[in-house]
């Protein structure tokens, strides 16, 4: 009997768990072992089932899709992650990709696509969803352009950008990304001049504009 592909899928809305559930019952080759509602429960549930592969939404309490992605893959580098999201937004994928992800599919893609992305990122492929690959395709023919704007922010600088742009002060981000006030103070000191503004509130508006946070 071939063996199954284990997966365990985290999303913060039970709807959409139990519709990615749906859509993957009548394989014979994928079997959900487990479900999580934040990033944090989706870390400790793949340290204790340890699946093939993670169905991770973007947007999650606790820890979202980025810092999930790095502290599973700190623990387990052999899982496979998949990058299940509404954002369509080329820093997202780009982001989430350099820090490890396997794969990046937009939910307005699943009922189509998941069954076969999953299989796709067992076997070692890169399934991304067409509308964030010609977007790649674009960022890539700049060539070797000198990097500005978003494209200058380290991944730190990144995460820090959705947690202020989000609502949340230094304390509160600091916390969410596990590092100290001083170091996300840093951080900001650098996202301001990367991005040229003066103030949080700025850094709040550029986020919205640029559909960071939402």
């Amino acid at each position: 009997m071939k063996k199954k592909i284990r997966v365990l899928i985290a999303d913060d809305h039970a709807m959409v768990r139990d519709g990615l559930c749906r859509i993957l019952e009548d394989t014979d080759d994928i079997a959900v072992v487990s479900q999580a509602d934040n990033g944090l429960t989706a870390l400790s549930l793949a340290k204790k089932t340890k699946p093939d592969v993670v169905v991770l939404d973007y947007t999650m309490p606790k820890l979202d899709g980025l810092a999930a992605t790095q502290r599973i893959l700190d623990l387990l580098p052999k899982i496979k992650i998949l990058i299940l999201t509404v954002h369509d937004n080329i820093q997202f994928a780009v982001r989430i990709l350099e820090a490890g992800a396997h794969g990046f599919l937009l939910k307005e893609e699943a009922a189509d696509q998941l069954i076969t992305a999953i299989r796709d990122v067992n076997v070692g492929k890169i399934p991304i969803s067409p509308t964030i690959m010609e977007k790649l395709a674009a960022r890539l023919r700049r060539g070797g352009k000198d990097k500005v704007g978003l494209d200058s922010l380290s991944p730190r600088e990144f995460e820090l950008l959705r947690h202020l742009g989000s609502g949340k002060n230094i304390r509160e981000s600091a916390s969410s990304m596990c590092i100290s006030e001083s170091t996300a103070s840093t951080y900001r000191s650098r996202l301001l001049e990367k991005l040229g503004l003066k103030t949080t509130g700025d850094l709040i508006r550029f986020a919205l504009e640029k559909g960071i946070v939402s």
